[in-house]
């Protein structure tokens, strides 16, 4: 009898106005549980870690997968995700030797893939392999926003990871964008528009 691999799938950064939307998907073991898991956005920032760890030692499978601030620009935030969210699922797919069977996607909207798949809102909060990749997705990212950080710290990234905050805003304002800003977001438009007059 084959075995039958479910894959939850999630994304992390639509919102922000810089960085990368990134993906995650995971076939968690059921023979390897792993406990705790739920909405990545419930957790700290420390169980976030642990658990993060935790889905790399026991998941079956795991994959990530993004689109970068470009590629926002080029296909909007919508398409960038879905384009995300392949990625991550052929990713996983490379470690997994195979296609999933189904593919469970946090959210109301469906890539186009090669297998069955589902959307399933709050999502996160329902399915086990949904928050694991909940939890894959915004590690990764906090992880990359935190390296951006290191590059651009005039905009205070290591804080707010990108989201359209007061301080990100006044950033902006007196900085102008930065490479990673997403140009086509409406915020850093308007900047951008101001300083050019």
């Amino acid at each position: 009898m084959s075995l039958v691999w479910i894959c939850g799938v999630d994304e992390a950064g639509r919102g922000p106005l810089v960085g990368s939307v990134v993906a995650g998907a995971v076939v968690l073991d059921p023979h390897n549980p792993i406990e705790g898991l739920k909405d990545s956005k419930k957790l700290t920032p420390a169980k976030r870690e642990f658990l993060y760890e935790q889905i790399m030692e026991k998941a079956k499978a795991w994959g990530v997968g993004e689109a970068s601030p470009v590629e926002i620009d080029q296909i909007n935030i919508l398409q960038a995700t879905m384009l995300a969210m392949r990625r991550a699922i052929e990713d996983l797919t490379t470690r997994l030797g195979c296609w999933p069977n189904k593919a469970l996607i946090d959210g109301n909207r469906c890539p186009e893939l090669p297998i069955s798949a589902e959307a399933i809102i709050k999502g996160d909060a329902k399915e086990p392999a949904i928050s694991a990749a909940s939890i894959l997705a915004k590690v990764t990212r906090d992880r990359q926003m935190q390296l951006l950080h290191e590059r651009h710290p005039e905009y205070g990234f290591a804080q707010h990871m990108g989201y359209p905050t007061q301080a990100h805003f006044a950033a902006l304002q007196k900085f102008g964008a930065c490479s990673e800003h997403r140009k086509s977001f409406a915020p850093v438009r308007k900047v951008l528009e101001a300083i050019a007059g």
